[in-house]
């Protein structure tokens, strides 16, 4: 049995789902353009890296239900724990492994923890991926039952750029999902690009390029004003924001820096409730109220 959502209910919730966990080199989310060999940890032992969780976001909102961002998907632990083969595999690259070694525990992917609430992804509205790197897109094949999927164009153009699709991105993670590809319809955000999700500006998703060129924030707000943001890779903590530590692998140093200066101003803002990113190690499983 599902459970079916009332357009007439002015309530939002953000429900903060852990999906799994993600190994990295500490240069990865808090390098500060320390370049790709730092930065991807690439000849980083497993001794010196570092464990974040992979989040992924159910918002409820009167509109309907909104998935934002995937996790891991099973392949990546068949068996709930870590699991080298199976990690390439799902992948699709023995360098992706050595960059990001992933594990999902029993029941942590999105559709088993969907299925606990007695949800499927067709009780999914829309599912909104904030980029295209594994740990946020490699769960589509779980979701592909969503209504709508939703990937910016930019974020597309940028995955399949050459030589991205090659060393940073899998076509095979949304190959066969029908991927609603859009283009920016409203001008908020660091570089003027954003998509107003509804037409009422309850649900925006802003362009945060940097990490990626595509790359989308969340912000979901209230009629009051009051508003949560999830900003994705934008920055990898609250440090990030707080103390301007920008990753160190970028795409582009300028954007990003200019990305994270607005997130930091979003974050300071009175009617911030509250501002998450992904892979903040303080993130834990709750569910966010807001009116």
């Amino acid at each position: 049995m599902t459970n079916n959502i009332s357009t007439n209910n002015s309530a939002i919730s953000i429900q903060v789902m852990v999906a799994g966990r993600v190994r990295v080199s500490p240069d990865l989310p808090f390098g500060n353009g320390c370049g790709l060999i730092r930065g991807s940890g690439f000849f980083v032992p497993a001794s010196r890296r570092i464990w974040l969780p992979v989040c992924a976001f159910l918002v409820t909102t009167p509109h309907g239900r909104i998935l934002f961002d995937t996790g891991w998907d099973r392949g990546m632990s068949p068996n709930g724990v870590y699991d080298r083969g199976a990690q390439i595999r799902s992948l699709g690259s023995w360098a992706l492994y050595r960059v990001n070694q992933g594990v999902v525990g029993p029941g942590m992917t999105v559709p088993e923890q969907l299925a606990g609430q007695g949800l499927s992804s067709a009780d999914l509205d829309v599912v909104v991926v904030s980029h295209l790197d594994c740990d946020h897109a490699n769960g589509l094949r779980g979701v592909r039952g969503a209504r709508r999927i939703m990937v910016s164009a930019d974020e597309m153009r940028c995955a399949t750029r050459f030589p991205n699709r090659l060393v940073r991105f899998d076509a095979s993670w949304w190959q066969g999902i029908d991927l609603d590809l859009y283009d920016w319809n409203d001008t908020e955000g660091p570089v003027g690009r954003s998509y107003d999700l509804f037409g009422d500006r309850s649900v925006h998703l802003i362009n945060i390029p940097g990490h990626t060129d595509g790359q989308v924030a969340m912000k979901v707000m209230a009629p009051s004003g009051r508003y949560v943001l999830l900003f994705a890779d934008g920055g990898y903590a609250t440090r990030s924001w707080r103390d301007m530590v920008t990753s160190g692998i970028v795409y582009d140093r300028h954007a990003q820096r200019s990305s994270l200066a607005w997130i930091r101003e979003q974050s300071m803002s009175p009617m911030c409730v509250r501002s998450i990113a992904c892979h903040d190690t303080a993130n834990r499983p709750e569910t966010i109220l807001l009116s």
